[in-house]
């Protein structure tokens, strides 16, 4: 009987016997999604409701807003012009989001003051 001489593995080879192999990829990725904290939605006290109603009035098309609002179990907060102020349908849109009045917890209207002669003093 002969032996046969056994081929050498390559270091490389080797090495991938000792790597970590992930079964479900993607896995940590989509429970890092799901681990999402829901929270509830917040009713607003009379006060509050009086201060959103002036700070709506302030709202324009075109002007610069911040809104804070609840969507699926949390609080989004959403920076941009204001596309369009719908009072029918109670529906306030963001450029291309579209917030519901019942829906807003705060607004922040920016003053926008742009002059083409402003002093330079």
């Amino acid at each position: 009987m002969t032996k046969i001489p056994k081929m050498k593995m390559s270091t490389e080879d080797r090495a991938k016997q000792f790597m970590p192999f992930a079964a479900l990829r993607g896995l940590p990725d989509a429970l890092a999604k799901k681990e999402k904290i829901l929270v509830p939605k917040i009713e607003l006290s009379p006060e509050m409701e009086e201060e959103l109603d002036m700070r709506m009035h302030q709202l324009a098309k075109g002007k610069m807003a911040t809104v804070v609002y609840f969507q699926n179990g949390e609080y989004i907060q959403i920076t941009g012009l204001v596309a369009r102020i719908d009072e029918t349908s109670r529906l306030l849109q963001i450029v291309n989001t579209k917030i519901r009045f019942a829906d807003i917890l705060q607004v922040e209207v920016e003053d926008q003051f742009i002059s083409s002669k402003s002093p330079l003093i």
